[in-house]
């Protein structure tokens, strides 16, 4: 078949080399995009009278009738017109003739394929902090259903302190923010059109490069025709905050996975968000959580594999940019199912309070309120520490807990101790004790809730 740059070419690469360089079996994402540049262009085009307006209305004419077939899903992709471009410039020229071939005045597939990426990051990232907008909203609802429920807070994975599970799950929310900001923040770098660019050195033509930004809704152009069709930053940046975006969602999975264990039981996922066995009847598998908690290194793949590709490239397009493209659109694939995924799971889980409240009871996750209690008879902070871990020991080898001990035996300690000390031992009074800024009390979680909602609002 013939390309539509073989002019100076006597010889052509066999079937499977075509297929090796083409790029339509994932660029035809962005064939909504490729349209919506190439209307801004033509209207430009016409505006500017490097064409007339019988054949801007022609061109688009025919694009239109293509953008609906796009939509409709019946656009046939063909892999020997190589890219989303030239399979619609190709059909566009077999709808209107040779006007056609005009289109692709004062532009070069270089800044064409710049914009269509740009317009396509520009729609996903919007539609992913909507995505993140919406998990927050589910997590706020749960902590705000328990506020009140005890857990044991962790560090090394060993019980700390008790806490509100509401203020653990709020602490995502937090993380979550920042992501959010991060995806909101790099749509000032998206929001930039490189049309016009041409292939590298601009145009001769007398375009207007500001009046198809704005009718792509672009807040502004690049400033230089070699970074325009070269910068792939804007890609990178999305990976690297996509990628901090999945540690994040990694972290609540391998938390969730744990919560779900025989050993936790400190919550239950539907069945919806879980699998079974195909041999072992008894099994309920997070699956799904297990799969984001996964995919979690694919995204960082695609952030590596760009940032190797861009490493050592010189100015301006080189083929290796065709590279540029499988992992953006897997990373927004992928971001876009384990957001669903997460909030789908954290919607329909069942949180066994009871079991979290009993392995605060059962622990010696009090002992800093005990050592905490001592510093506030006179007794030196370091001291009350080794003194309290005395304790702990003594009654790990007794098989009892700081509870159980009687009060003659703390009032051999300091004569000043009184039933109170049962009092700071409880582990409900120990979470909701803890009302700094920030602290995991009920009343502190309570503030922390309605701030969430005045953000999401």
């Amino acid at each position: 078949m013939k390309k539509l740059w073989q002019g100076r070419f006597t010889a052509h690469g066999e079937e499977w080399l075509n297929d090796f360089g083409a790029s339509i079996g994932f660029d035809y994402q962005m064939a909504l995009e490729d349209v919506q540049g190439s209307l801004a262009h033509v209207k430009m085009l016409a505006r500017c009278q490097i064409i007339t307006e019988e054949d801007k209305k022609l061109i688009e004419q025919g694009l239109i009738e293509i953008k609906e077939s796009i939509e409709a899903d019946t656009f046939d992709y063909l892999p020997e017109h190589e890219d989303i471009h030239l399979n619609i410039e190709q059909a566009l020229h077999q709808k209107i003739g040779p006007v056609a071939g005009k289109l692709h005045t004062a532009r070069s597939r270089n800044d064409q394929v710049a914009t269509d990426m740009h317009l396509y990051l520009k729609k996903s990232v919007q539609s992913l902090i909507a995505e993140l907008h919406s998990l927050q909203t589910t997590l706020v609802k749960k902590a705000e259903e328990n506020t009140d429920t005890l857990m044991p807070g962790y560090t090394h994975l060993q019980h700390a302190q008790p806490i509100s599970f509401g203020h653990h799950l709020l602490a995502y929310y937090q993380m979550f923010c920042r992501d959010k900001e991060r995806l909101a923040e790099s749509i000032k770098r998206i929001d930039i059109s490189p049309l016009g660019s041409a292939a590298l050195a601009g145009t001769t033509f007398p375009i207007n490069r500001e009046y198809t930004a704005e009718l792509l809704g672009f807040s502004s152009v690049y400033d230089n025709s070699l970074d325009g069709v070269s910068d792939r930053d804007f890609i990178l940046e999305f990976l690297s905050d996509a990628s901090i975006l999945m540690m994040h969602l990694s972290r609540l999975c391998e938390e969730i996975i744990l919560w779900t264990s025989h050993e936790f039981q400190f919550i239950e996922l539907s069945d919806q968000y879980s699998t079974g066995s195909s041999i072992m009847p008894q099994k309920k598998n997070p699956d799904y959580a297990e799969l984001i908690r996964g995919k979690t290194g694919r995204v960082y793949a695609n952030l590596f594999g760009l940032l190797t590709v861009l490493k050592g490239l010189p100015l301006a397009y080189n083929k290796d940019l065709q590279e540029d493209k499988e992992g953006m659109f897997d990373t927004v694939a992928t971001l876009t199912l384990s957001l669903k995924a997460m909030k789908g799971m954290l919607e329909t889980m069942t949180v066994n309070k009871e079991k979290m409240y009993e392995s605060t009871n059962q622990d010696f996750s009090n002992a800093t309120e005990l050592a905490d209690y001592l510093a506030t008879k006179g007794i030196p902070f370091r001291q009350a520490h080794e003194i309290v871990g005395k304790l702990v020991l003594s009654c790990i080898q007794k098989g009892i807990y700081l509870q159980d001990i009687d009060l003659k035996t703390y009032q051999e300690i300091e004569p000043s101790i009184s039933e109170e000390i049962y009092q700071f031992l409880d582990s409900r009074n120990a979470m909701n004790r803890r009302t700094s800024h920030g602290g995991t009390s009920s009343s502190e979680v309570a503030k922390m809730i309605a701030k969430a909602w005045q953000e999401l609002q």
